[in-house]
Parts: structure tokens; sequence; C-alpha cells
């Protein structure tokens, strides 16, 4: 709600109600916009979104090749999606690329964010360089380390003292490693973003108070930037758990699953599920079970932090 300072109770019927101040001063509260602003950007995400999940949801209690009409089949779909032993692997290979993600990328991108908000030499061009990253598709990323990556040509056939025999994808340590590694490349640069702005946001006198009372850089970082970026960090690992457990282009094309199945996650289990087995049902199972998984970790992740307490650190300033 915006609020105006004035001297004079503002005029009737100009769709404003006023608030007397105890210095005499007004007030001027000026109403929220009608639900008729949030008509196109709810029209949008029902089409886009909420329609296509209920088509998904529905689609998961049917049989269907994607010719014909679809069978309607019941449970059969969950049931053989739960007994299925490599689709109970790729939850566990989606848990563990989701948690490497979190664990790597969370310190490094607050570190990289802080330093990025302060006021060195050349943090500007080097922030540009890093965040180049952020201009690539998914898709031309993979690409691009799966060549750098390669075992016949790339960096790890010239550097084997390093990489053994050079086959990074011929192991399920090195190619989960790979995965994890292109990740954090990947999608850093953009949780930095998100930092740098928190970072940037924390008042001045905080480190200025905290300076008077002696304390040190590390003090300050623990003890005043880290609470102050706690909003933040719970926004970052909500979006770096949803997009660990929708990974799907990387694996896709740097390792295809392999070794045999040791990094089939569960995304890229849904895919070979419909366009590999034309198994459209147990596909669209697995994806309502991600949606709902997504949620549900979301959702503890809020509770447990206590986001969704906490206020701005702008609340009741007028």
């Amino acid at each position: 709600m915006t609020t105006q300072l004035t001297s004079t109770p503002p005029a009737a019927g100009n769709g404003k109600t006023a608030r007397r101040r105890p210095d005499g001063s007004y007030v001027a509260q000026v109403g929220r916009p009608g639900f008729a602003w949030a008509l196109p950007a709810t029209f949008f995400f029902a089409v886009f979104a909420i329609a296509p999940l209920i088509m998904v949801a529905v689609l998961s209690f049917m049989s269907w090749n994607g010719l014909g009409s679809p069978q309607w089949v019941g449970m059969d779909n969950w049931s053989r999606v739960l007994d299925d032993p490599v689709m109970i692997k790729s939850i566990w290979l989606t848990l563990l690329v989701t948690v490497l993600g979190v664990a790597i990328q969370t310190p490094l991108s607050i570190l990289l964010g802080v330093w990025a908000a302060g006021q060195q030499r050349n943090r500007a061009v080097l922030s540009v360089i890093y965040f180049i990253p952020l201009l690539l598709s998914s898709t031309a990323v993979s690409v691009l380390w799966r060549a750098l990556l390669d075992p016949n040509f790339g960096i790890p056939a010239q550097a084997t003292w390093l990489f053994g025999d050079g086959n990074l994808f011929g192991k399920q340590a090195s190619a989960i490693g790979v995965l994890a590694f292109v990740a954090t490349w990947q999608f850093t640069p953009f949780h930095t973003l998100i930092y740098q702005g928190a970072a940037r946001a924390i008042p001045a006198v905080l480190y200025q108070a905290a300076e008077i009372d002696g304390a040190g850089r590390y003090r300050k970082f623990f003890h005043i930037t880290l609470p102050q970026l706690r909003n933040s960090i719970v926004t970052s690992m909500i979006l770096m758990i949803v997009g660990g457990l929708t990974t799907f282009e990387t694996v896709l094309i740097l390792t295809q699953g392999g070794p045999g199945t040791d990094t089939t996650i569960s995304a890229y289990y849904m895919y070979q599920k419909a366009f590999k087995s034309f198994d459209f049902g147990a596909a669209a199972a697995i994806a309502l079970a991600l949606v709902v998984a997504a949620t549900i970790i979301s959702l503890i992740v809020v509770r447990v932090s206590g986001y969704d307490k906490m206020r701005g650190t702008m609340e009741g300033l007028s």
C-alpha cells in the first residue's frame, strides 16, 4: 500500500482515505489496484500452467502411446512406476544432484554476491565476465562442456595425469561430478545476482555501528551480512531445489543417463518413458510426482526457515 504525507486531509471523492498522525499531519492511503489488473497474468498462468498440469494429472491415470485414444487404467501407471527399480534409483540420483547443487552453489554464490556488491577495483568488469554463462541456454552450455570434456579430443585427453584415462563419463562418480560442475558453472552467476542485490540493500549504518564496536571483517560478515541475507538464502535455495528436481538438458546432452542408468535422474527417465518407450501415461505420472515433490520440499523449506513469517526491512516506514 502506498502512503503519502500531507499537511491537509485529501479532498473527498478522489479515491483516497486519510489517517491523522500524532504530529497533526495526514497520511494519504491509496487503495490497492483492482483485480482487473491481474487478469492478463492470471489468464496466461491458467492457460500455460494450470491447464497443462490438469491434463498431465488426468493422463497419469491413462494408457496412451501417442496414437489413438487414451484408455483409462486407473492406478496402473502409478503402481508400475513405483515398482520400477530404475525409477527408484532415479529418485535417489535426483536427490543427490539436487543436494550437491545446493551445497556447492549456495556458499559460492553468497561469497561472490557479497564481493560483487563491494567497491573493489575492476569489480564491474570481472562481474560482467563472470555473468556470461547467464546469457547461454542450458543446451548451449551442455554442448560446450561436452566438447571440452570429450574423452578423445577434449581437455581430459590432453591431461591424463589429472583425469586418468580421460573418460569422465565412464564412471558414475565422475559423471555426477561433471553434472554438478556444469550446473554450478551455469547457475551460480544467477544466484550471485540475487545475493548481490540483497547485500547492497543492507543498511550501511549496521556496519558503521559494528566498526565502532571493534568488529572485524569476519564478524561483520557472520553477524550482519548473513543474517540480513536470510530471506534471499531461502529464495535462492528454493530455486535451486526446483531446478535440481527438473534438470534435464544437461543429462540428455552430457551423459544420456549413462553409464548404464547411473545418471538417469527422474526428469530424464520421464523423457525416456515418453519419447523412447512411448508410455505417456507413466511419463505423466513421473512428471506429476516431480511437481508434487518440488512443491512439498519448497513448502518444508519455507516453514522450517520461517520464511512465511519474515518481514521486510522497510516495513512500517512511512
